[in-house]
């Protein structure tokens, strides 16, 4: 049966509510950004509730300029999904959304690959919204309330689309709280026979809990990155800091890497690393270490050890504006310490997932290092998201990545 039906309707009538902004906020939506804060709101003919339609009017002559969700508990009050004159929001509009998200994912899915993102929030105008696919399991999570009124409407289109067999709904850790008829986990249709779903990433196997794994269970944006290592890694010994799953790592092995390390301060994640390795062929040692990243780090370096590829992907690092500095020396130290771990004519990896942290800023920290380390380098390449996590505005562009080949 398909259990879509039994998903609840919150609301039968969605409330209209006509909006006009001060010239900081109407600039910013004539601009194509998808946040309106609650301070640009100027004018409102009522109170709203979470997933009313908001009509954005220009004070100037009261034409349409924007239609968007409104996020009563949010300082980013409404959400928009539409810029320009009037546009109907209906099924009809959010199928078409999905179809043209589904369109720019063609060249990815011609590999062998079938995971991926095929909703990435505002970047395909869904705020708040993000849907990944692992092989025929959907995995919807929601940040924001707004989406439960359209929620059936919406899933709806993902199956057609996407051909998915079974559909999980996770909730970030704010809706959790909420008084919704929904939990994080819940299967909202099909079965999921088992937790762990399996799924292909350029032909390497990997496993994903979709229930209890972070964000959908596995972090899609970094599969390009992860490819590239891989076949840089045959014959070679690899360390992978911050592994998780074991991302880099597991195609590493797959690529015939001579020894791989895989290290984070979680010992579950690196048994699902190992037990990923396993999903394929590969001939050489695959070695854990739990712990501290900075503290590991430090004891391989006392210890003398170097590897020939270093990749250093942490966890965001400035999740607020007043995290900046805090992050930006954590930074300067991983790329100190990956210089120590990286072996002569050796690889070292950098990423960052901070949104708070600019791409100049970053590359600028981990030139400086290097130079400062006086070893010869060259930037080999930096590279931004894949294909699957198009950037729509500028808060959208959160991953960056540098290689650096080391040539003494």
């Amino acid at each position: 049966m398909n259990q879509l039906r039994s998903i609840p309707e919150y609301k039968n009538n969605i409330s209209r509510l006509a909006i006009k902004l001060n010239s900081n906020g109407e600039r910013s939506v004539l601009q194509g950004h998808p946040w309106v804060f609650e301070n640009s709101i100027v004018k409102q003919n009522k109170e709203g509730e979470s997933g009313d339609i908001c009509i954005v009017f220009r004070k100037r002559d009261d034409s349409v300029i924007g239609i968007g969700l409104y996020d009563a508990d949010s300082p980013i009050r409404i959400k928009m999904l539409h810029h320009g004159g009037s546009q109907k929001i209906d099924a009809v509009f959010f199928s078409t959304s999905i179809e043209k998200a589904f369109k720019k994912r063609q060249s990815l899915l011609k590999t062998n690959t079938n995971s991926y993102r095929l909703i990435f929030g505002e970047n395909d105008g869904f705020p708040g919204l993000i849907a990944d696919v692992y092989a025929e399991v959907l995995v919807v999570k929601l940040y924001s309330e707004i989406w439960f009124p359209y929620l059936r409407t919406i899933i709806d289109s993902l199956i057609t689309i996407s051909k998915v067999e079974t559909v999980v709904l996770r909730l970030s850790r704010n809706l959790q709280q909420s008084n919704s008829d929904f939990f994080d986990g819940q299967v909202i249709y099909g079965e999921l026979k088992n937790d762990v779903v399996e799924f292909v990433e350029h032909g390497i196997h990997f496993s994903a809990n979709v229930i209890k794994g972070h964000k959908t269970g596995y972090f899609l944006d970094h599969r390009d990155n992860r490819r590239r290592v891989g076949e840089l890694s045959k014959g070679k010994t690899v360390l992978d800091v911050f592994s998780y799953a074991g991302g880099f790592s597991i195609h590493a092995l797959a690529n015939q890497a001579k020894e791989v390390t895989s290290l984070d301060i979680s010992k579950q994640a690196l048994e699902i690393a190992v037990t990923n390795g396993k999903l394929n062929n590969y001939s050489g040692k695959h070695k854990t270490i739990v712990g501290d990243a900075f503290h590991e780090m430090t004891k391989l370096i006392d210890s003398g050890k170097t590897y020939d590829v270093v990749v250093i992907d942490p966890p965001s690092f400035a999740k607020q504006q007043s995290e900046i500095q805090l992050a930006k020396k954590k930074y300067t130290q991983l790329a100190r310490l990956g210089e120590k771990l990286t072996a002569k004519k050796g690889l070292l990896v950098l990423a960052s997932c901070s949104s708070r942290i600019l791409a100049d800023s970053f590359f600028d920290i981990n030139q400086q290092v290097l130079k400062a380390s006086k070893r010869s380098f060259k930037v080999v390449l930096k590279t931004q998201h894949d294909t699957d996590h198009p950037i729509g505005f500028p808060e959208g562009a959160y991953l960056k990545c540098g290689y650096y080949e080391f040539l003494q």
